[in-house]
């Protein structure tokens, strides 16, 4: 999911558990394992109501399971039902819950159908957008449109609603006629029913988290293109085929880019993308069907809205491999979807444009985070977020911290392994986790084998720390033995998780009358010296030129020079 911020207006450190146990703590306890969800809805659009009649098909995670408990939040049953032989179910409800007895112990070698008919007037999960007209004319139909991230499908799915749980779906959305239904993978048919409607059936046959679940209902054209053979899918409204080039004109330049990365083909078989009015975020990377804003896609109109909009679209595109193909886990991971898709906009820009724009975009997220971070320096929060609450994720997950911190952070581990070691660790780690959810554990075992090198201090203080590094550093010169004396300060406060002491391997630019040399310091102490022999006094110090730790705030004194 892209959020688009606008910044505009705007002595060691100790784990008291594991980052592992911890992980245990924020995962959902799991009984059973989701196999498919059968959707079938059709909707009352006046009162906004929905009406489902969805089959779950599950397997026991253990003998004797006679119990099931899925999400399902203000949805009304009718009937629950055993699909195999249409045996009524006995079952209870809770404000969040349902539980379902079943009608004997199973086992984990089973498959176990269960159909709900339901009606719902989802809070969330689905939301229904009017048409809008000007003097009589309809400058956008009415829509219907999902969003399941962090957890909102349960409002209108009764589902096990958190991204851990991998399963396919199938749907059946049931639609005015003339009206299209965009959704996850294939569309196998359209059904033209006697009343006036038309049933769409798509069906997804990969398995994948809940959340990535989507469909939209609206009045489009649709623009097809191709990537090698992957159709390519724009939907637009009507008339507005001209910003089809302006907005996703580079989306083919930004498949190959991204394969050649990682070194992994594109993992699915199309990839839509659809505008929607009234969306609360940028875009969302719902599994081969994006949904985006209407009103971000819109700036591709104005030109220097251009280069926002093509950040858009390559973030969303980069979930398929980061968030898509592989997971996070549970919420506390979620930067290992957004920080990479964040990073990858940047990947983008320096394979099409150069180095240059690569970096003065990773710069522009330091900028970004810093200036969230300058309002809440106490109430920050680690890439590692065990404070992740769905039920508050704006002000817990979808902030610049596990966007811009998450990108950059993923830059400076780049700087740190070096280019072709870093995307060789990716590609260990997209194929080793393929189709599967990944805690940070999984990325720093892969980043470790391919390089060989013990990366626990890089992950402790940039994923498992809070905050970033601010350094006090003092220069003295001594004319007579032409030795520039460096003291180094960190003087970030080191409290609630925040580290006393950064491991922090700096390149330090010094110009004399003599010329130009460069220095490499290791700063890895709440204070210390370094002594640089130079010939002739300095005149300007610059570190980390090549802007491989972004994340840091260097206040230099102004040269002395010793008795």
């Amino acid at each position: 999911m892209k959020i688009i911020f606008s910044v505009f207006l705007l002595i060691g450190f100790v784990f008291s558990t594991s980052a592992s146990a911890q992980n245990d703590l924020l995962n959902r306890e799991r009984t059973y394992d989701v196999q498919h969800y059968i959707i079938r809805l059709d909707f009352d659009r006046k009162n906004k109501n929905v009406f489902g009649d969805s089959t779950i098909q599950l397997k026991p995670l253990q003998n004797d399971f006679n119990l099931l408990k899925l999400d399902a939040e203000g949805i009304v049953f009718e009937s629950v039902k055993l699909e195999s032989d249409s045996k009524n179910l006995i079952f209870r409800t809770t404000d969040k819950n349902i539980f379902i007895t079943l009608d004997r112990n199973y086992a984990p070698d089973e498959l176990i159908s269960v159909r709900f008919k339901y009606a719902a007037k989802p809070k969330k999960g689905i939301y229904f957008v009017d048409e809008l007209k000007n003097k009589g004319r309809i400058v956008r139909h009415s829509q219907i449109w999902t969003q399941g991230e962090a957890e909102e499908t349960h409002h209108w799915l009764p589902s096990f609603d958190f991204p851990d749980d991998k399963a396919t779906t199938e749907k059946f959305i049931t639609v005015k006629t003339g009206e299209t239904v965009i959704g996850n993978g294939e569309l196998l048919e359209t059904v033209e029913n006697k009343n006036g409607t038309t049933t769409f059936h798509y069906k997804m046959p990969v398995p994948h988290s809940l959340y990535l679940t989507s469909f939209i209902v609206g009045t489009y054209e649709k623009i097809s293109d191709k990537y090698k053979d992957i159709p390519l899918g724009f939907y637009v409204y009507p008339g507005q085929k001209d910003i089809v080039q302006k907005a996703y004109g580079k989306t083919k330049n930004m498949f190959a880019v991204f394969e050649n990365l990682t070194g992994v083909d594109y993992p699915y078989n199309k990839y839509d993308q659809t505008m929607v009015a009234e969306f609360q975020f940028g875009g969302m990377e719902n599994i081969t069907a994006t949904t985006m804003a209407d009103t971000e896609i819109f700036f591709a109109k104005i030109p220097f809205g251009q280069n926002l909009v093509e950040d858009l679209v390559s973030h969303e595109l980069a979930h398929s491999w980061f968030g898509n193909l592989v997971t996070c886990k549970n919420w506390s991971e979620l930067w290992l979807n957004e920080g990479f898709a964040t990073f990858m906009e940047a990947a983008f820009r320096e394979k099409m444009y150069g180095r240059r724009q690569y970096i003065e975009k990773i710069e522009s997220d330091a900028t970004e985070f810093f200036t969230y971070i300058s309002l809440r320096e106490n109430s920050q929060y680690a890439l590692y977020n065990p404070e992740a609450d769905p039920k508050n994720d704006t002000q817990t997950m979808f902030t610049p911290i596990t966007y811009q911190k998450g990108g950059v952070v993923i830059h400076t581990l780049r700087e740190e392994l070096g280019s072709d070691v870093f995307w060789k660790g990716i590609n260990l780690y997209l194929n080793r986790h393929k189709f599967q959810n990944v805690e940070t554990a999984d990325l720093q075992k892969a980043l470790e084998e391919v390089s060989g090198k013990d990366l626990d201090w890089f992950f402790k203080q940039w994923v498992y720390g809070k905050g970033y590094p601010k350094l006090q550093i003092k220069q003295v010169f001594n004319p007579s033995s032409k030795n520039l004396e460096l003291t180094t300060t960190q003087t970030q406060t080191f409290s609630n998780g925040v580290p006393a002491v950064f491991t922090l391997p700096l390149d330090v630019e010094i110009t004399t009358s003599a010329g130009k040399q460069t220095e490499k310091i290791l700063i890895n102490k709440r204070t210390q010296n370094f002594t640089i022999p130079l010939k002739a006094k300095p005149q300007v110090l610059v570190f980390d030129k090549s802007y491989k730790i972004p994340l840091k705030d260097i206040k230099l004194s102004k040269l002395t020079l010793a008795n």
